[in-house]
């Protein structure tokens, strides 16, 4: 019995739909309401406003996610790509530690870079553009710059 009178609510409120608006959700309120022969046949005026106000807040709904995606976006691609000039040159240098330290320094504060991603090229640079003797240095430099530029001070006063 309580199925066929879903089914006579959906097909009432599916005539309604298709009558009045394109796509609409219907929801009735009351027993009442689907009881009565009236709805058997029109949808009820509470239940067309109901449906006009539903569909209204799912437009409203839908235009503020897309406004967030985008500022989202938007906001994503102003942070997005960091250019960065680096020139390698060839250098002598009787304290690589320290030419090397100086050089990550000067790299990171000048191009502002905090991102991991940004560090990480960064450190890439550095170990494709010097000889393989110098990787490990290069890589406990990198490390030691990092943590005294990023790592809050752990000094006591």
């Amino acid at each position: 019995m309580k199925a066929s009178k879903q089914q006579k609510q959906n097909q009432v409120q599916q005539r309604g739909c298709k009558a009045l608006c394109c796509s609409c959700r219907f929801s009735v309120s009351s027993s009442e309401e689907a009881e009565s022969s009236a709805s058997d046949r029109f949808p009820s005026v509470s239940s067309l406003a109901h449906a006009m106000v539903q569909e209204r807040l799912d437009q409203i709904i839908r235009e503020r996610m897309e406004a967030s995606h985008a500022e989202r976006r938007r906001q994503q691609s102003r942070e997005g790509t960091k250019f960065v000039v680096m020139v390698a040159m060839e250098k002598s240098s009787y304290d690589p530690r320290v030419d090397f330290r100086e050089s990550m320094m000067e790299m990171i504060t000048a191009n502002r870079l905090q991102d991991a991603k940004d560090l990480r090229s960064l450190l890439n640079y550095y170990i494709s553009m010097n000889a393989t003797e110098y990787h490990s240095l290069i890589l406990e430099l990198f490390h030691e710059v990092c943590t005294n530029l990023f790592l809050p001070c752990k000094c006591h006063w």
